[in-house]
């Protein structure tokens, strides 16, 4: 069975124009990272995960494939999956199919910005695995997480991609807080998160000889000139990709390589840009083990569960509400 609720804001445009506008007056000029996924953004990014540099997406998979049956039952042998940014569920079969296998699958809920993919990924999956029932969400689960279903059994919340990386310290801690309270007895919430190592590996994953990444960072001012009748110069702009050790994350932006002046016309708004300023993109945090148990317990969950790759590169963590647990079985 197949149900897909969505919940797109009728606003988004006017959003768009809102965190655009003050995003280009903050200082330093800031964008938000999720306006780089319009169809030419999401399929660099697809590139992005096959470069050789960029090892997060392989990290991840290997621990999936390697390890989802003691994922699950360190979870408990949950019957329904959730997972936030779906996307085609690529990896996430690794981990259906473990259900599968062990006799616990039962639902599945992909939570999505796109409706086109999470109708297709949906359809695949009911022939993948017969007798799945797919409850859809297409929504900004950032703005909408509380539409969740909730689940007759144990669920497991996965939260994967290190995507969570890309929230500063108080958001991410809302955000953690937030899934915790819809977590039930028995829940888990499943994480992904990139690890701190050399910052000279760390650079050439967000900087990659190809220049493939910085075809993507630049992308988002085309996203800005056909969405927001600006007119940014693409090659007026160079990409920038730093190790910030004081805060163990990456720091992405563009700088501007003269004096110039931009303009965006729906939101009749011009922006000055100096030779040499930079306008952040994105953060990418990394995390030690300690740091993550303590952002956890700082959002009322305790982490149970703890899995890398053979390398040490990318851990895959379980988390569940703090506090007395129910019985086995």
């Amino acid at each position: 069975m197949i149900a897909i609720e969505v919940h797109l804001d009728a606003d988004a445009a006017a959003a768009m124009a809102r965190d655009v506008r003050e995003g280009l007056r903050s200082d330093p000029k800031e964008l938000a990272p999720k306006y780089f996924y319009d169809e030419r953004g999401s399929q660099l990014f697809e590139q992005i995960t096959e470069l050789p540099e960029y090892y997060p997406t392989r990290a991840e998979r290997e621990i999936l494939a390697g390890r989802s049956p003691k994922i699950l039952a360190a979870a408990g042998g949950p019957g329904t999956l959730v997972e936030l940014g779906s996307g085609s569920a690529a990896k996430t079969r690794h981990l259906l199919s473990a259900m599968r296998d062990g006799g616990r699958l039962e639902t599945y809920v992909p939570v999505d910005i796109s409706e086109e993919i999470t109708h297709e990924t949906a359809a695949c999956l009911v022939d993948e695995y017969p007798g799945l029932d797919v409850r859809g969400l297409v929504c900004d689960f950032e703005r909408h997480l509380e539409r969740i279903p909730d689940g007759d059994g144990a669920r497991l919340v996965a939260f994967l991609g290190g995507t969570i990386g890309n929230l500063y310290p108080g958001p991410r801690a809302d955000f953690l807080g937030r899934i915790a309270s819809l977590l039930g007895p028995g829940d888990h919430v499943l994480l992904g998160t990139d690890l701190v190592k050399d910052p000279a590996r760390l650079e050439a994953a967000y900087d990659d000889s190809a220049g493939v990444t910085a075809e993507f960072n630049k992308n988002v001012l085309q996203v800005l000139n056909r969405e927001l009748g600006a007119d940014f110069d693409l090659d007026a702009f160079d990409h920038v990709a730093r190790y910030d050790e004081a805060n163990e994350r990456m720091d992405i932006g563009l700088r501007s390589l003269a004096d110039q002046e931009v303009r965006l016309e729906e939101l009749d708004l011009e922006v000055g840009f100096a030779e040499g300023e930079e306008m952040r993109t994105e953060i990418s945090t990394k995390f030690t083990r300690p740091r993550l148990e303590s952002v956890y317990a700082a959002a009322g969950l305790e982490m149970c569960g703890w899995f890398t790759d053979a390398a040490g590169d990318y851990a895959l963590s379980l988390a569940r509400p703090a506090g007395p647990q129910p019985p086995a079985g």
